[in-house]
């Protein structure tokens, strides 16, 4: 062996024993989606005397820190998202509506002197400067008093304190001023006790966000102008438990600088998430132990070698996460299910390559095949896999929520692959194509022989370039097809791109959709979307549902299924929706664009273009097969569609690479005969490929669960299509383009 198989040696055995103690040692922190939660987002808005920027968004994080404190909720998360959002995850917590009221309740508390009643909110004195922030308020019997200006605020409350009487006061609050709140507090309540008891002036009118939430008289043992003393007070009312410890909260915790609004909330029970990683994992055995078998029926010894580094692969991207502190969400979870279908594409490249050097003569033997192989196809692994880098980067930097998470576990799949196969891998190989037995015995490497596809391809030489016109065709007609599709049926877009409100239930007996639509629409909700979302399981969609009529649904579904439980819950704000959806049109874009730039650099304008023209083609009929079935396009799907753009211009990146490598051999062989050859000498390799990636994606679909089967149904088809139109869109354009160049040359050289 000699010192750079060595030092690979080394370096694989350090890379899998550093990620076997980080996965031993560190846990991977699991997203709301996937060990149940709610995560809400909130925006800050401006008001008449401040701005609603990145400033005031920090110091309403910081109050807000507080009140989750407060709310003892375990592992609260809560961080700024660009100048005016906050986003704040609670794992555990299941109905939302009392932490969104809490968090988005400004806090903003006052206290008043009482000037006298009121007719009504327009019966006011006449505007006088000193009356300028009088206002009327009704007190807690419904009685409108005209209250002064503020005498004080939240800021000068050092803390508060709910408290129980036992002696039949019940539930109050204490408050407790500090600074000049205590002299404040004894010339509030002084001004008031100079009026007669029961006078409404002699009352001081505690405020909470424009709401009285206690008037109290000022006792007639307290002397006029002398007050309150000792800077303590009780803020009484019909208080239970409950209300009073949330309002000695609200007031401890401060008030909001600006207001906020919920734009978006999500709530996943948990045994949504269990189920969710429970299937995932199903499918990557099962997917993992399918694409085991075949690439150790084709390859031999070699494709065992590749499953042990793909077992390998599992483990380093798994220590990854767990290193970084990436979150894993449920559709990260389905990104590092697909990257061990992914993962096997290296292997093969370099195993196909080996192949065709050993059958090319020369006395070859494997492991100079191998060295080979690994050389030549180094290239076509780089190009291929930063272009899936880059829908990665993209997912991460463009889309929001869970989605991202799929960005990053895609990235760290991708980079573990290439340290699978290009390190692990072939430390591996080189070990066993040195052993003497295999010397004796070639055949058993799997790198000894062409392979069936390779043999019947080799007897036949088709020309299938030689008429490129009839495969562009043949792809403009299911273009065509797709598109008539989006036309007809139109597209069906989740509330993440509309906005409004989704709520997954599990209910005890199967309900038809039939019969809970029009169950709804008896209850107030005819424009309601009811889909069955798996077995006992239900989905109600519907725009701008609140807590209570979220409410009135949950009742109506479980006096139809005997019990109804809530495993998802999603309400997204129209603003955000909107731009959600100019977000994923710029996604689409860029990811397009990106592309074009990248292949043009590293081959040329003409494969470029026909390349990013074929990615077009892949995008429009995957969104028109989808309209077709009726199917939703939301966050996941466009994780999808990134992922085939990034996943399925490998093939056509391995092609290029082949008609660059042979365009240099012989400069004189007709382009299209290049192109041609090229086909042929990588079909093998596009064939087993995308037989390996098939069988996670099937296992995923079967197994995983309502979402996740979407997400692996849309890469499939998007696979299927992508490797068609690799090999019969974007090789057979660039021969049309280049014919179309050519004799566009010889007319402008025949003219005088």
């Amino acid at each position: 062996m000699n010192r750079s198989a060595r030092i690979r040696g080394l370096i694989a055995l350090a890379a899998v024993a550093l990620s076997l103690y980080v996965a031993l040692t560190v846990p991977v922190h699991l997203g709301l989606d996937l060990r149940g939660g709610t995560q809400i987002v909130l925006e800050t808005r401006p008001t008449a005397t401040a701005e609603a920027d990145g400033e005031a968004t920090d110091r309403t994080v910081e109050v807000l820190r507080g009140r989750i404190d407060a709310l003892g909720v375990a592992e609260p998360s809560i961080a700024r998202s660009g100048s005016d959002r906050i986003i704040v995850e609670l794992p555990g917590v299941q109905d939302p509506r009392e932490a969104a009221d809490v968090l988005g309740r400004t806090a903003q508390l006052t206290f008043h002197q009482v000037l006298g009643t009121a007719a009504g909110t327009d019966d006011l004195p006449e505007p006088l400067p000193k009356r300028a922030r009088e206002q009327v308020l009704a007190d807690e019997s419904g009685r409108l008093l005209r209250l002064g200006a503020a005498a004080l605020t939240g800021k000068d409350v050092e803390k508060a304190a709910a408290r129980f009487d036992p002696q039949g006061g019940g539930w109050h609050v204490t408050v407790d001023f500090e600074g000049a709140g205590e002299k404040g507090w004894a010339r509030l309540t002084g001004e008031a006790a100079c009026q007669p008891a029961g006078d409404p002036g002699r009352r001081v009118a505690i405020v909470l966000d424009d709401k009285i939430i206690s008037s109290p008289q000022v006792d007639p043992s307290v002397a006029c102008r002398s007050g309150i003393g000792g800077g303590s007070t009780q803020i009484t009312g019909t208080f239970d438990d409950h209300e009073a410890k949330e309002l000695a909260l609200l007031i401890n915790g401060g008030a909001l600088p600006v207001p906020v609004e919920t734009v978006e909330q999500r709530t996943v029970g948990p045994t949504l998430g269990a189920d969710a990683i429970k299937a995932s994992a199903w499918a990557a055995a099962i997917g993992t132990a399918l694409t085991s078998l075949f690439i150790i029926a084709v390859y031999r010894l070699m494709g065992v070698l590749a499953t042990v580094a793909l077992v390998c692969y599992g483990l380093v991207s798994y220590a990854a996460l767990a290193a970084l502190g990436a979150t894993l969400t449920l559709p990260g979870l389905a990104g590092f299910v697909l990257a061990i279908g992914m993962a096997v594409d290296a292997n093969v490249l370099v195993f196909e390559r080996a192949r065709e050097e050993y059958a090319s003569g020369g006395r070859r033997t494997p492991r100079s095949s191998l060295t080979a192989g690994f050389r030549r196809a180094f290239s076509a692994i780089a190009d291929s896999n930063i272009t899936t880098l880059i829908a990665a980067g993209l997912l991460f930097f463009l889309a929001s929520g869970p989605v991202r998470g799929f960005g990053v576990t895609l990235g760290i799949g991708v980079l573990a692959s290439m340290v699978s196969a290009l390190v692990i891998t072939r430390a591996l190989a080189d070990h066993a194509v040195a052993l003497p037995r295999l010397r004796r015995r070639p055949r058993l490497t799997g790198i000894a022989h062409t392979g069936a596809v390779r043999d019947r391809l080799s007897r036949r030489n088709p020309n299938l370039m030689r008429h490129p016109r009839r495969w562009l065709a043949a792809s403009c007609a299911a273009l065509v097809l797709a598109a008539s599709g989006i036309a007809v049926r139109g597209l069906d877009f989740g509330v993440e791109f509309t906005g409004g409100r989704l709520i997954e239930y599990s209910t005890a007996t199967p309900v038809d959709p039939g019969r809970a639509r029009s169950a709804l629409a008896d209850a107030g909700f005819p424009r309601a979307v009811v889909q069955t979302s798996g077995e006992n399981q239900l989905t109600v969609r519907a725009h701008h549902l609140s807590d209570t009529q979220a409410g009135t649904v949950t009742d109506t579904v479980a006096g139809l299924g005997q019990r109804a439980e809530k495993i998802r819950d999603e309400a997204i704000g129209p603003s955000i929706g909107e731009e959600l959806r100019r977000g994923a049109l710029v996604a689409l874009l860029v990811a397009l664009g990106s592309q074009l730039v990248y292949l043009a650099a590293r081959f040329r304008w003409l494969l470029g273009t026909s390349a990013v023209a074929a990615l077009a083609h892949d995008v429009v009929i995957l969104v028109g097969v989808f309209a077709w079935l009726g199917k939703t396009v939301d966050g996941v799907f466009l994780a999808a569609l990134l992922t085939v753009i990034g996943y399925s211009v490998n093939d056509s990146v391995v092609v290029f690479d082949r008609i660059r490598e042979l365009g240099r051999g012989d400069r004189k062989l007709p382009f299209e005969r290049v192109a041609n050859q090229a086909l042929l000498q990588t079909l093998p390799r596009t064939v087993n490929t995308g037989m390996g990636a098939a069988f996670i994606l099937t296992a995923l679909a079967v197994l995983g669960g309502d979402t996740l089967t979407d997400f692996a149904l849309a890469l499939l088809i998007g696979l299927a299509v992508g490797t068609y139109s690799s090999m019969f869109t974007a090789t057979p354009l660039a021969v049309a383009l280049h014919r179309r160049r050519l004799l566009q040359s010889r007319s402008r050289a025949s003219k005088p």
